[in-house]
């Protein structure tokens, strides 16, 4: 039922009264080395990232030089109201703490309460949170909100079913992710129980099919490695992409007789898609029983919900999906003040 007020402080009362309240507060971000102490799981770590910057970058986008017109011309300036989020399909919410972080950044006296935390499972048609305050700034901040809800919420619901299929090996995600959205696309991860890859080009040395090629071998590749982490006085960890046993039986024959700063080997292409839709692991099994545990190992390509669970199996360390991050299906989500109404659209729809 919509609930609108006119006076300008609105007495709140609990949501949901038999579900637990999950209360978080926004949090400062003009320092990236800001602990996050409101949030269940915090984001990762990054030198230079202003995640405080991007909600305004995403608000100043929606708004441009004129602000919401829309809202100006029909909802009265003092009028206050409650809306609620709403799930419209299954999957593992993510985006909590980011969203209260937005509704904060447009009016830090809008109240948000939360009857699910960040990496909870929520079914169709749950009502899971509620945000209440002026009406015009809930509409503002509404449609930002929701979209890194979503998006959010699809990196975590997709994770969540790799990292389970994927199990005893751990599911990473790559460098794929959005431009500017780094940060977020990762965290999206860690919400639904993957773990991080490098964050980019300066926190892990990777050594690439390009990189191998223009250094002139793999083991030239590894040497200079090597040496410029040395003469920079720098301890990272160093990981080398492998695409055959060839290369796997070239770095472990080098790495035997030197002291090096390899610390995992990529074992790249080794899942062989088969005509019939399966995949045969076995040129991935033979690498992981040749390294045998002196270095982690990472599979990657041809990687999916159908696959994991198989690659898993081989006895490999981690798994990387690109499509974790590039592929991402946004879970639908909705906030309305009128929940009776949404609720009867979405039972007529098949949505809720």
């Amino acid at each position: 039922m919509s609930s609108v007020i006119f006076n300008s402080s609105l007495n709140l009362h609990h949501l949901y009264s038999s579900r637990r309240i999950v209360r978080m507060s926004a949090v400062e971000t003009k320092n990236p080395n800001t602990l996050f102490q409101s949030m269940t799981i915090k984001p990762p770590s990054h030198p230079t990232y202003d995640l405080k910057g991007v909600i305004k970058l995403a608000l100043a986008e929606d708004s441009g030089d004129r602000g919401d017109v829309t809202c100006t011309a029909t909802i009265p300036f003092n009028m206050e109201v409650e809306a609620h989020f709403l799930a419209k399909e299954d999957g593992i919410i993510a985006g909590i703490a980011l969203a209260e972080m937005i509704f904060h950044e447009v009016d830090p006296s809008l109240q948000v309460e939360w009857s699910r935390k960040d990496g909870d499972y929520v079914h169709k048609g749950l009502q899971f949170g509620k945000v209440s305050g002026r009406a015009h700034n809930i509409v503002v901040a509404e449609r930002v909100a929701l979209n890194f809800m979503q998006r959010m919420s699809g990196i975590a619901t997709l994770t969540k079913a790799m990292a389970d299929a994927a199990s005893p090996a751990f599911i990473l995600e790559t460098r794929k992710t959005a431009p500017g959205l780094r940060l977020i696309d990762k965290w999206a991860v860690l919400i639904g129980g993957g773990r991080n890859h490098r964050m980019g080009l300066f926190d892990m040395v990777m050594i690439k099919d390009n990189h191998i090629s223009i250094a002139g071998g793999i083991i030239n590749a590894i040497k200079s490695v090597d040496q410029y982490l040395e003469q920079k006085n720098l301890q990272m960890e160093v990981e080398v992409e492998t695409r055959t046993l060839e290369e796997v039986n070239e770095v472990l024959h080098y790495t035997s007789h030197t002291q090096t700063s390899l610390t995992r080997i990529m074992l790249d292409n080794m899942v062989i898609p088969l005509p019939n839709g399966d995949v045969d692991v076995s040129m991935l099994k033979n690498a992981v029983e040749l390294i045998n545990g002196r270095f982690e190992t990472e599979a990657s390509g041809n990687v999916t919900l159908e696959t994991v669970s198989k690659i898993g199996q081989t006895g490999v360390t981690y798994i990387s999906s690109g499509a974790l991050t590039h592929s991402v299906r946004a879970l639908d989500i909705s906030l309305k003040i009128d929940t009776e109404l949404a609720l009867e659209v979405g039972r007529r729809t098949k949505r809720a």
